[in-house]
């Protein structure tokens, strides 16, 4: 590359920073979505408490979500129905997560515009949530969003799983959380690994769940870890699998 090219492709790089860190400033911050009639009822019916700090933090998160996506892909539901199919089912995850009694470090895997990470970062400040995407966009969008809100709870990073699966967060967290990712069978690969002995894998996933977990059978058996649990709620089905022993080295 020629050095008046390489001079223009620097500055085009850093007009695309520039205009990104003003995407991502809030300033001013966008309107909050707030929960509405209706998902207050769904809340009411699934048993799901939401104090009325916490109702804040999420109703701005939304907001922020929804003008970044103008800008940057991070979801294909309308504002419309943000609270239910966003917001209330990451929060079915809850339920589990408090049968995980000594779980004080999660992972969530390809964390996209932040689901169900940030939801849970909101709702479970005890836990220390680790954010794991790939996408740098995605990652600085995330990065942005935990400064607004204030979130000292979370953490974001910017790689794949299967290569933070090599760095010292190796079967280091006590619970793994993921959103619409990929199959059952891949996603134990990237999350399993991460996971200390006895800790578990928290997925959502939709009406197929029955038919994915019968297709990762193999793979978990090779993996040291089984299904314990699956929890069909009136927004998707909630699998949970544990890890039984240490990850053989050949993974990921």
């Amino acid at each position: 590359m020629s050095r008046d090219r390489a001079r223009s492709s620097s500055a085009s790089d850093q007009e695309r920073e520039a205009v990104l860190a003003g995407w991502l400033a809030f300033d001013p911050e966008p309107a909050p979505i707030p929960c509405d009639d209706a998902a207050r009822a769904q809340l009411a019916r699934l048993g799901i408490e939401v104090l009325p700090d916490e109702e804040a933090l999420l109703a701005r998160y939304l907001g922020m979500l929804f003008v970044t996506n103008e800008k940057i892909n991070l979801t294909r539901i309308d504002a419309a129905s943000a609270w239910s199919r966003h917001v209330i089912d990451s929060l079915t995850l809850l339920a589990p997560l408090a049968s995980l009694e000594d779980a004080t470090r999660g992972v969530d895997i390809g964390s996209g515009g932040g689901l169900p990470a940030i939801p849970l970062a909101i709702t479970r400040p005890d836990i220390a949530w680790t954010l794991i995407e790939s996408t740098a966009k995605k990652a600085r969008f995330l990065e942005a969003v935990v400064r607004a809100l204030g979130l000292r709870n979370v953490t974001v990073v910017q790689s794949r799983a299967e290569a933070a699966a090599r760095t010292a967060m190796r079967e280091s967290f006590d619970v793994a959380t993921s959103r619409a990712v990929s199959a059952l069978s891949d996603l134990a690969l990237l999350s399993i690994p991460l996971l200390r002995i006895g800790g578990v894998m928290l997925a959502i996933k939709g009406e197929r769940a029955h038919e994915e977990i019968a297709a990762a059978k193999q793979p978990l058996y090779e993996l040291h870890a089984k299904v314990v649990g699956e929890l069909r709620t009136e927004t998707n089905t909630v699998v949970a699998i544990e890890k039984e022993r240490k990850t053989p080295a050949k993974f990921p």
